[in-house]
């Protein structure tokens, strides 16, 4: 299973990575505002997230790496 992992420390909670998730497994934590995941078995691990966050908040780990 492909993994995302969050800096919720650099996050800012613009909510980027959420909106160009093809598979809606991003939302934003309502109590904090951050970005959070809300649907992990979903992930296709098209790197959209990573590649879009400003902030260099999310990493995407993909099956098999390390």
């Amino acid at each position: 299973m492909n993994r995302i992992e969050i800096n919720r420390k650099w996050c800012k909670g613009c909510g980027i990575c959420a909106a160009f998730c093809p598979k809606k497994v991003l939302g934003l934590d309502e109590e904090t505002e951050k970005a959070t995941v809300v649907n992990q078995d979903e992930c296709i691990a098209c790197y959209m997230c990573e590649l879009r966050c400003p902030d260099l908040a999310i990493k995407v780990i993909k099956e098999g790496d390390k």
